[in-house]
């Protein structure tokens, strides 16, 4: 055991290196951060003149007074959202409702920078490559480095939180072998380069889906359950839309159990899974400062983000898009993981656990209208990781004693694989990728081409 435990540590430490180190391209300050990045300033309180986006590419300017501070100011950001989002010309924005992550980085920045001053517009500005990367904004910026430096730590936990859930599953062995495939994933190191909030809200999800599992193979435990409600509370407050998916599938698992008869559903548990994620919403509500507030702001939203453009051109297409994406940005994992399902045996409850989740969620999320981007995906990393290292174990059983070895030498040269793949992504200097959508995707794979690189 304690050989496992110092591969555990040592696969992680890699991990974690490869998400600190900076490896991006993108140099630039993008939507989602600037928007992130204003509310984490605002939560300072005072006066603060902001940019609101228009939808001809331009900045208003917005004078705003914010009464309270951290969680006090929220009232006032919500209700930035509402009045800069009534007009027509105003493009469609992030809510102040993905508290968590505002919040938490704006502690992060209290704690490390105190006081000091947001960089002005033009030092926003990035510099020309190549260039000194502490110099870039997300590093020197108090807001923008925090909301960096949250996204990045929270990749290392789902990283860590990957292995050890699956070695709670399968087996130490089995663990270890999708802590390596988390390691190296192009998509979690993707989101450590960049102040985006769905590493983070991947974690609470994949912690919501674990805790599940714990609950239902210790249904005796309080500390699982305690856990268990801790974390479903807490993920409408991380991101309310994604979190709804994440509900589907974890509500699947506990009708599939009747027939999987993965664990026991005490009545104490259903109370919890009931309640707990109803809580955090009332929880949102009181933040943002009633219910009315509440119910405008994700009203306005919906409204908006069906008519956005960048929606449309980047979000649509038919209910299989979703595995377009993920087998071009991680193609042997993903397809190791769908392998798996064939190979579902009554003893293997771990892996018919993810699959229902993994359905369910999926049945939910292609059928979003202008909704879809691999992003969203991030709280499918660990299931399909999980799937592909039973899948790749079963490949070996012929090894006999040198089963584990055969595995290890497969999962390496998947990490080594994926490690080229997020360098084709995300670290070429003359493509620069930020959103991860299908069209930028398949260029840099060389599936489709302009003029310019013939």
């Amino acid at each position: 055991m304690r050989s496992f435990v110092f591969i555990f540590v040592l696969i992680s430490i890699v991990g974690s290196i490869l998400r600190i180190a900076d490896s991006g391209s993108w140099r630039r300050v993008g939507f989602d951060e600037m928007i992130y990045r204003r509310y984490v300033n605002m939560m300072d309180g005072g006066k603060h003149t902001v940019g609101v986006f228009q939808r001809d590419q331009t900045l208003a300017p917005y004078q705003i007074t914010v009464q309270g501070t951290g969680m006090g100011a929220m009232p006032d950001l919500c209700g930035l959202f509402l009045d800069s989002q009534a007009s027509d010309k105003t493009e469609c924005e992030l809510p102040p409702t993905r508290f968590l992550y505002i919040y938490t980085s704006w502690l992060w920045k209290r704690v490390q920078f105190g006081d000091a001053p947001p960089l002005t517009p033009a030092e926003l500005q990035p510099r020309t490559l190549p260039a000194d990367r502490a110099n870039d904004p997300d590093h020197r910026d108090p807001a923008l480095a925090s909301l960096h430096r949250v996204a990045c730590m929270f990749t290392i936990l789902l990283m860590i939180a990957g292995g050890l859930a699956a070695w709670r599953m399968a087996g130490p062995e089995v663990g270890l072998g999708v802590l390596a495939l988390m390691a190296f994933s192009p998509m979690q190191l993707h989101f450590s380069q960049h102040a985006l909030i769905d590493g983070f809200f991947a974690f609470w999800a994949l912690m919501c889906v674990w805790t599940t599992w714990e609950c239902m193979k210790n249904p005796a435990s309080k500390a699982w359950l305690i856990a268990h409600g801790i974390f479903l509370a807490l993920l409408p407050l991380a991101k309310l839309e994604n979190a709804f998916f994440v509900c589907c599938g974890i509500g699947a698992i506990i009708v599939a159990n009747r027939w999987l008869k993965i664990g026991n559903t005490t009545p104490k548990f259903l109370l919890v899974s009931f309640f707990a994620p109803l809580l955090g919403i009332l929880l949102l509500i009181s933040l943002a400062g009633g219910a009315g507030t509440f119910v405008s702001i994700y009203k306005t939203l919906v409204v908006k983000a069906q008519n956005l453009n960048y929606a449309k051109l980047t979000g649509d297409g038919p209910w299989y898009r979703y595995f377009i994406d993920m087998i071009t940005l991680s193609p042997i994992v993903v397809l190791l993981g769908v392998g798996a399902l064939f190979k579902l045996t009554p003893s293997r409850k771990g892996l018919a656990f993810v699959a229902v989740f993994v359905a369910a969620s999926y049945l939910v999320m292609c059928n979003v209208k202008y909704g879809m981007n691999l992003r969203y995906t991030s709280i499918w990393e660990m299931p399909f990781r999980l799937g592909a290292v039973m899948i790749i174990a079963e490949l070996c059983t012929g090894l006999r004693h040198r089963q584990w070895l055969g595995v290890a030498v497969i999962v390496a040269s998947i990490c080594a694989y994926d490690l080229r793949q997020y360098n084709i992504f995300a670290s070429d200097p003359t493509k620069p990728l930020y959103e991860l959508v299908t069209n930028d995707l398949l260029k840099l794979v060389k599936i489709l081409k302009t003029e310019q690189d013939l």
